[in-house]
């Protein structure tokens, strides 16, 4: 039997899609029923890798744990990875497929790719009582509208009742109900079951009278008013997710020398930034002040430095080097700690050799810090890991024997140089081919890692900060979180809020299916 399918559309990009998809996976898991997220076109910096090695969206890695399945690379056939130059890298099934400019995507290729996607969804159709499609931005882009295959066409592939969603945090959320509706076609209007109005801040009562003259105006039911809800450590999928860049010495850390001050970690905000949900479980460690900087004033008084993964790693080497961030870093290094993950590490070494000019043309001088070259090549290295610490150190503190874990996604392969010191020794899940990652510099101080989520496993993470702060001769910390145990608590605190919050029995109605107020209560037992 094919799978009964809801639509979660937006006025806008940002508005919550995302969370709220997850949201209603957790719930209609709840109720006993078999579900699974479904985005046929994503476009972002942030991905996760499928047990069989595939890449995807990290938005459907996240709502395929919040349905309590394993991630597919059917939940997302196809991957947009802005490439910086007014084009992206094009992955399709997990899989590079090309670079193409946007104007070549949507008016060449698109099309062709369409029964790629429409196989994806009907093979999780297959599968599952319930799909829950996100959509993309808005459907009402008409200048796009003629080649869009996440939004409006979707909907109607999977026959889909849709819930638009709109964004009171960002102002407006009125008009922009009634403008996105008012641009659709008459049958497109006929899928919106309803709509929705997120972030919502304040007394609800006086909200009230303009959500009775809007459903009015539309014809259509509001199902409810979801709360802003704050501190709710769950991926993002983009960079507006990103706590917003500061500039100036308005940014600059409070000083202290209370040994029980947090550590300060800065990680550089580069402009082809990929997969910065690498530092969630970091952020939210209370004994830690996180910050996202991109000037090299605002990297005074770290403790930690951080360069995170990226799509374009030359570039943002340039970009650091104009900058004159790269100065700071070679100037920290003899004192403090620097780390770097995945470009980031890349970046950290003595060159980028670059033969089949994917990023750039010819060799780049890096910074040298760690005694390794990197080759790119065509083909990108997409693996689930685990493995553990070569040696019993970090920062030159000892450490016990640390089992790590994470996610590779790159094009780049390694060259040790003969003092090198390799990071861990990994095997990887679906083979067990044991392999070598990451380096550490000499004096133990500056480590790289091709691992993303490495800082997701509690046990490396708090023997990481314990190191760090041994380090600086900080005192200990009193508590460190449970990361994975905060995720799940975070995923149900959301599924519990919209349930509260939305009129269950009419979305349920629209799949044909009566709701249980008493599932939530149940799975708790």
């Amino acid at each position: 039997m094919r799978a009964r399918a809801i639509m979660v559309l937006g006025t806008s990009s940002h508005v919550g899609k995302s969370l709220l998809t997850a949201a209603l996976c957790r719930i209609f898991a709840q109720q006993g029923y078999r579900v699974a997220p479904f985005k046929s076109q994503n476009m972002s910096l942030n991905s996760a890798v499928t047990p069989e090695g595939l890449e995807i969206g990290r938005a459907q890695a996240l709502q395929a744990e919040a349905a309590g399945i394993l991630p597919s690379v059917h939940m997302n056939p196809i991957l947009l990875k802005p490439a910086g130059d007014m084009s992206s890298q094009v992955v399709v099934l997990g899989k590079i497929w090309g670079k193409l400019t946007a104007s070549d995507y949507h008016l060449r290729r698109v099309e062709e790719l369409l029964p790629i996607v429409r196989e994806s969804y009907e093979i999780l159709a297959a599968q599952n009582d319930i799909v829950i499609l996100e959509g993309a931005g808005s459907p009402a882009e008409i200048n796009l509208k003629q080649h869009d295959i996440v939004n409006m066409c979707m909907a109607e592939i999977a026959d889909a009742t849709c819930l638009l969603v709109g964004d009171i945090d960002r102002g407006g959320v009125f008009a922009s109900l009634f403008g996105t509706i008012e641009l659709l076609d008459p049958h497109e209007q006929a899928r919106i079951g309803g709509f929705l109005i997120n972030k919502f801040r304040g007394d609800v009562s006086l909200l009230s009278p303009g959500v009775r003259m809007i459903e009015d105006r539309l014809g259509k039911p509001c199902l409810g008013v979801v709360p802003y809800l704050p501190q709710l450590t769950i991926d993002e999928e983009d960079s507006l997710g990103l706590p917003p860049l500061q500039a100036g010495n308005g940014y600059s850390w409070s000083l202290s020398d209370e040994p029980t001050r947090p550590l300060r970690i800065a990680v550089i905000a580069l402009p082809s930034f990929s997969n910065f949900t690498d530092f969630d479980a970091l952020r939210a460690e209370p004994s830690v002040s996180l910050r996202f900087c991109s000037t090299p004033d605002q990297l005074t008084h770290a403790d930690i430095l951080i360069i995170p993964g990226s799509k374009q790693t030359v570039s943002d080497l340039r970009w650091m080097q104009g900058k004159g961030i790269d100065l700071v870093l070679i100037d920290h290094a003899p004192k403090g700690l620097i780390i770097g993950i995945c470009g980031g590490m890349q970046i950290l070494g003595k060159g980028i050799i670059d033969p089949h000019n994917m990023e750039h043309t010819g060799n780049v001088e890096a910074l040298g810090l760690l005694a390794i070259y990197t080759t790119m090549q065509p083909q990108k290295i997409t693996r689930i890991s685990s493995g553990h610490l070569i040696g019993a150190a970090l920062f030159g503190q000892p450490t016990p024997s640390l089992a790590i874990r994470g996610y590779e996604i790159h094009i780049g392969t390694t060259r040790y140089l003969e003092e090198a010191k390799p990071f861990a020794q990994l095997e990887t899940d679906s083979g067990g081919e044991t392999l070598l990652d990451g380096c550490v510099s000499h004096n133990g101080r500056i480590f790289g890692s091709y691992l993303h989520g490495l800082f997701d496993s509690d046990a490396f993470r708090h023997a990481f900060l314990a190191a760090a702060r041994a380090f600086y001769n900080l005192a200990p910390t009193t508590h460190m979180e449970n990361w994975q145990q905060k995720r799940e608590d975070s995923l149900n605190r959301l599924a519990d809020s919209v349930r509260s919050s939305l009129d269950m029995p009419k979305l349920f109605s629209w799949v044909d299916l009566t709701y249980n107020a008493h599932s939530r209560e149940e799975s708790r037992r």
